[in-house]
């Protein structure tokens, strides 16, 4: 792994995985809210929520799904990583409160074009919240090099 740009695609295999975790709090909704304009009463307003098939308020889905953003930035395949594609399928609630942890495992390489398609999951304790799947483009030292 390189320290400032993460692993490069000269150091992947499939079937490497890594995790992030965030506890999303009552400010992380607020602030998500008002960074994106959603504002929809489900996430803001218990009374409203209460109404719904959920019982109560719940976080944004973009919310927690940004945590595999995070897994993908900091962990796997780390700085210098860019997002092309995501696909995800929202099959769960995380309430106010919840840990959510987001894996990803690498599922397929094309390194001559330094690109990762990555497994996607996030879960509450033992409940997935978030599947999907990633295409990223990583590092190379090949390129880095051929640069210098």
């Amino acid at each position: 792994m390189n320290e400032l740009n993460g692993y490069d695609i000269e150091d992947l295999e499939v079937g490497m995985t890594a995790s992030f975790s965030k506890t999303i709090t009552e400010a992380d909704i607020i602030l998500f809210a008002g960074a994106s304009g959603d504002n929809n009463a489900i996430h803001i307003n218990e009374d409203f929520a209460r109404t719904t098939p959920f019982g109560g308020r719940i976080a944004h889905g973009f919310l927690t799904a940004s945590t595999i953003s995070a897994a993908i930035a900091n962990r796997l395949p780390g700085p210098g990583t860019i997002y092309i594609a995501q696909e995800m399928r929202f099959v769960g609630p995380v309430r106010p409160g919840d840990t959510v942890t987001a894996r990803v495992t690498v599922k397929q390489l094309t390194r001559e074009r330094s690109r990762a398609v990555l497994l996607t999951i996030c879960s509450v304790g033992d409940k997935v919240v978030v599947e999907g799947e990633a295409t990223v483009r990583t590092t190379s030292r090949a390129r880095r090099e051929a640069t210098v």
